[in-house]
């Protein structure tokens, strides 16, 4: 795997997700409301995820 997909992979597909999730939104119904609630939820969760701080931490944890 090529060190800039291992960089930008991620938030390339992030983005892909919230672009659709709002053109979706945009321009169709039922289903298209449903994929909108997925695609624009989806990379809010990750990021709720990562703020929260219960992202995998390199460094362990001191022992009790």
């Amino acid at each position: 795997m090529s060190p800039s997909w291992r960089l930008w992979g991620w938030p390339i597909v992030l983005a892909l997700l919230t672009a659709s999730g709002l053109v979706s939104a945009l321009v169709s119904d039922h289903w298209g409301d449903v994929w909108s609630w997925i695609g624009l939820g989806v990379p809010v969760a990750v990021m709720a995820w990562y703020a929260s701080g219960r992202a995998a931490r390199k460094e362990p944890r001191p022992p009790r």
